[in-house]
């Protein structure tokens, strides 16, 4: 097998076969590194594990891991769970050089950009750490700063997954139905963004306007002219993490009301605005101390068009109320099938998921891990859907963790049916914005407007008798052929009927011609008869198994 792969990233290579060795995909592994010891025989590393080898590797490779947590086609239930909890706190870097990064993106001494600033980092991520500070005029503020290197490292590490994924997609079975290429170039793209703390900036502000109406919901507000491409600063908000909560604090909290807000919030992001956080696991949501609920990091963000949205709230809506065959149809239609698709097992499939969780809580039902496995069911049955599907439903994994946290009996189901009504008024009235009325407004006039040129064209032809109707359903030379062939088959039978009895009625008449003892003419006879059945038979077996060119025929 020839590999096109580069020595400088040997060891990234080495480390990556370790991983495929070690997780049963050895078939890649070989391809990688030959010195990668084999996996022992019968052992199957658990998916904790592999997060804990990923985490320990590296940011590419927690980032990675979190972007496989959403590819039910690839891998088993019980990995998505554990890739879906990966958390990157890591060592912090030391502060000199937080120091260094935020004096030469902000062009300013730190002493004169903040009053002040808390060497201490109070949490450490794998792409940057966030620190406690207050502005000039005393309002407090985090500020993140990108890791030193961090973009080149993750470079190196983006351009040898990319390797790998091309060796894999061009030589290894099945490397082609999965696309790996495609889903590093998207990884890349993801990393790409989440290194870019302006585009986080921008995030902040748009998901902050869309949750306005929302007032248990807490978005920290950026501050442009403190925010670079590797800092940003933005409003400080003092809370709790989720998952730090210990059961007593939530006592005097309505959490049943937190959960609801949460939940109807990001049903707005997904099905109404389009832009939506993607990565609310439960150490991104804190609860403040006025009993709020605040989602930071927000770098990664999950975007819809309007088709998906619209099918995607069909198909929120039928689940909730169990209709299994409503919701598969909904999916069904942004489904791309593939030359071998089985759609008919694809919608057949989604029915009896839904059927199966209908009815069920929060403690049972996790609607994201239906729409991860609706991902599964796509790849099964040759189905592809959109990639942002995905996406969608580790986003409600993640909701389905918080929510379990807050509030254990809390009804996803009957919030989106509350919820319902308001959603589909909403989108309708969303549709009618004056963009779109007056983008309607301009085709119909396109319309009404080229449509006189159009009826004279019409009436014209109609007047010179050139109007014609071409119809496709059904190929009349075709017709004309096959009538053709028939008629000629049953005179040529005819014929050699007519030859046999006569052949027959000669046979009585004393003759001085004979052949083989028998009256010559109807021995003639009799023979032309059999040849000509001869090959009419033949005409039958092997003309009529070759199909004629379409084409040719028509023309």
């Amino acid at each position: 097998m020839a590999l096109s792969l580069k020595p400088k990233h040997v060891s990234r290579y080495k480390d990556i076969a370790t991983l495929l060795w070690k997780y049963g995909r050895g078939d890649i592994a070989r391809s990688l590194d030959a010195d990668a010891p084999p996996p022992a025989a019968g052992a199957e590393a658990p998916a904790k594990e592999l997060a804990r080898d990923l985490e320990e590797l590296g940011p590419a490779y927690i980032k990675l891991g979190q972007i496989l947590s959403t590819r039910a086609d690839l891998l088993p239930s019980t990995y998505l769970d554990a890739l879906s909890r990966l958390q990157d706190d890591v060592e912090p870097f030391p502060f000199e050089r937080a120091k260094t990064i935020i004096e030469e993106e902000l062009g300013v001494r730190l002493s004169k950009a903040f009053s002040a600033f808390d060497p201490t980092p109070i949490a450490a991520a794998s792409l940057g750490q966030v620190y406690r500070a207050a502005l000039r005029d005393g309002r407090p503020v985090a500020v993140k700063v990108q890791r030193p290197d961090i973009e080149s490292r993750i470079e190196e590490d983006g351009e040898a997954f990319e390797e790998i994924a091309d060796l894999v997609d061009r030589h290894v079975r099945g490397g082609r139905d999965h696309a790996y290429r495609d889903m590093v170039a998207e990884f890349r793209k993801v990393l790409a963004t989440e290194l870019d703390y302006l585009q986080e900036a921008n995030n902040l502000k748009a998901i902050g306007a869309e949750l306005a109406d929302f007032p248990l919901l807490v978005i920290p507000r950026p501050y442009d002219d403190y925010t670079s491409r590797r800092v940003l600063t933005m409003e400080y908000v003092e809370g709790t993490k989720i998952t730090g909560l210990h059961p007593v604090v939530l006592i005097d909290v309505d959490t049943e009301r937190l959960a609801d807000e949460l939940f109807r919030g990001y049903l707005k992001q997904v099905l109404l605005d389009g832009l939506f956080h993607a990565d609310p696991h439960p150490g991104n949501v804190l609860l403040t101390s006025d009993h709020r609920l605040a989602l930071v990091d927000l770098g990664m963000v999950g975007r819809l068009s309007s088709e998906v949205r619209d099918r995607l709230l069909r198909f929120l809506l039928a689940a909730s109320e169990g209709h299994g065959e409503r919701a598969a149809e909904a999916v069904v239609g942004i489904a791309r099938p593939s030359e071998d698709a089985r759609p008919d097992d694809f919608r057949r499939a989604i029915a009896e998921l839904v059927q199966r969780y209908a009815g069920s809580t929060v403690g049972d039902l996790q609607m994201g891990r239906v729409l991860l496995e609706i991902s599964r069911l796509s790849a099964e049955t040759g189905m592809a859907l959109p990639p942002e599907l995905s996406t969608v439903g580790k986003t409600l994994l993640h909701l389905d963790l918080v929510g379990r946290t807050l509030a254990p009996d809390f009804d996803p189901n009957a919030s989106i049916r509350r919820y319902s009504a308001e959603l589909m008024s909403r989108r309708m009235r969303q549709e009618a914005r004056p963009g779109n009325v007056f983008a309607t407004l301009l085709e119909a006039k396109d319309f009404v407007g080229k449509l006189p040129e159009r009826a004279g064209k019409i009436l014209d032809l109609a007047a010179e008798n050139g109007l014609r109707l071409k119809v496709d359903a059904i190929d009349e030379h075709l017709l004309i052929e096959g009538l053709h062939k028939i008629a000629n088959r049953i005179a040529l039978g005819l014929v050699l009927a007519s030859l046999i009895v006569g052949a027959a009625l000669l046979m009585h008449v004393p003759t001085r011609f004979q052949i083989l003892g028998y009256p010559g003419l109807a021995m003639v006879f009799f023979l032309g008869a059999a040849a000509g059945g001869v090959a009419l038979a033949a005409s039958i077996v092997f003309g009529d198994a070759t199909r004629r060119d379409p084409d040719r025929r028509r023309g």
